[in-house]
């Protein structure tokens, strides 16, 4: 039997390899564009300052000027700390010594960050990380936006 004594069955098939081959194609897109959370990793180290926060009900609080600004640091095995630390000039800082301890894990295609202080445990997800910007969402879905920090230079020379 010959598809040529119908016509119709010819151009059913041929939208139906037209749309599988479109809906591949659209899947394959999808799943090349999605991030690796991996790649978040080498960009969490480093100076921040807080840019924004949107609140869990989509108000958001914008940061023109911050006091203090958070340092982490995270060594091979996936383990550092996150300090507060107040800018000065020409690259110092002063810090009150308190530090959180903190961990990176890779979960069900996420980076979390673990927070442990003698007082309390949370975690955090990284939505994205790049060399200047840090975006995470906490547990009350409260999303910061994070900008890297540049600190203040004077050329205190006469």
């Amino acid at each position: 039997m010959s598809f040529n004594n119908f016509p119709f069955l010819l151009d059913y098939r041929n939208h139906l390899n037209m749309k599988t081959t479109l809906l591949i194609i659209f899947g394959l897109l999808i799943v090349s564009c999605s991030k690796n959370p991996e790649s978040y990793i080498e960009h969490v180290q480093g100076y921040w300052e807080i840019e924004e926060v949107t609140m869990a009900d989509g108000s958001k609080k914008q940061y023109t000027f911050n006091e203090v600004i958070d340092y982490i640091s995270v060594n091979d095995s996936l383990k550092g700390f996150r300090k507060k630390l107040k800018p000065g000039i020409n690259d110092t800082y002063y810090t009150s010594g308190d530090a959180e301890s903190i961990e990176l894990k890779v979960e069900d295609n996420k980076l979390n960050i673990y927070y442990t202080t003698p007082y309390a445990n949370w975690k955090e997800t990284v939505l994205e990380a790049t060399p200047d910007q840090l975006r995470v969402i906490n547990e009350y879905d409260k999303i910061y936006l994070y900008k890297r920090y540049e600190s203040i230079k004077l050329d205190l020379g006469e």
